[in-house]
C-alpha cells in the first residue's frame, strides 16, 4: 500500500515540476514577445494559458484523490496541501504572462516611448525568483526558498523606478499617457509574478518545516 502511495506522491511531484516548467516558459516567452514586439509569439503565450489551467486541474484532482483514498502522514499531508496552494499561484503566473502578451498586442506597431531596460531587469529578477522557488520545492531547499522571499524587495524597488519613469514621461507629454499606462500594467504584472513566487517559496518552507512564514 505504501509503495503505491509513494508512486502517487512521485507522480504529484513530477506534475508540479512540469507545471513549474510551463510557467517559466510562458513568462520568458511573454517578455521576449514584449521586448521584440513579436505579435505571433504573444498570441502563442495567450493560447498557452488553457494548457496551464488543465495542468492545474489535473494536479488538483490528484491531490484530492490522495487525500480521499489514502491516509497521509503529517509530512505527506504537508506536501499535498502545499501543492494545492502552490498551483493556485502558478496558475495566476500563467494568467499574468497572458495579460502581458495581450498588452503587447495592444501596443504592437507603435514604437515604445521609452527604453524597456528596467522592465527587462524586472523580468529577469522575477524569473530568478520563479525558477528558485520551483527548485526549492524540487530539492526541498530551505535556504533557497528563503532567498526567494528576500529577493522580492529587488523587484518592488524596480517597479517603483519604472513607475516614476513613466509618470515623468506623461508629465513631459500627455500623448505618452496611453502607452505609459500599458507599460505600467506590464510592470505591475511582473511585480505580481514576484509576489506569487514569494507565495510559492513560503509554501515550500511550510512543506519542509511544518511552520508558516510570519
Amino acid at each position: 500500500m505504501r509503495e503505491y502511495y509513494d508512486k502517487q506522491l512521485k507522480k504529484l511531484n513530477d506534475a508540479m515540476i512540469e507545471m513549474g516548467a510551463m510557467i517559466e516558459n510562458v513568462i520568458e516567452m511573454a517578455v521576449t514577445a514584449l521586448t521584440t514586439q513579436d505579435t505571433e509569439l504573444a498570441k502563442r503565450v495567450v493560447a498557452s494559458d488553457d494548457g496551464i489551467d488543465r495542468q492545474e486541474k489535473e494536479i488538483e484532482n490528484l491531490c484530492m484523490k490522495l487525500l480521499l483514498t489514502q491516509q497521509p502522514v503529517a509530512s505527506d499531508m504537508r506536501q499535498i496541501s502545499s501543492a494545492l496552494k502552490m498551483i493556485t499561484d502558478m496558475e495566476r503566473i500563467g494568467d499574468h504572462a497572458a495579460d502581458i502578451s495581450e498588452l503587447t498586442l495592444l501596443m504592437a506597431g507603435t514604437p515604445y516611448i521609452k527604453n524597456l531596460e528596467h522592465i527587462q531587469t524586472m523580468a529577469k529578477e522575477t524569473m530568478v525568483m520563479l525558477v528558485e522557488s520551483i527548485e526549492a520545492y524540487v530539492d526541498l531547499d530551505l535556504n533557497k526558498a528563503k532567498r526567494v522571499i528576500l529577493h522580492d524587495d529587488i523587484v518592488d524597488d524596480l517597479f517603483a523606478t519604472v513607475k516614476q519613469e513613466l509618470i515623468k514621461l506623461i508629465c513631459e507629454n500627455v500623448a505618452n499617457g496611453e502607452q505609459a499606462a500599458d507599460l505600467l500594467m506590464v510592470a505591475k504584472y511582473l511585480e505580481r509574478v514576484g509576489d506569487h513566487a514569494t507565495n510559492i517559496a513560503e509554501w515550500v518552507i511550510y512543506y519542509i518545516t511544518g511552520s508558516h512564514v510570519i
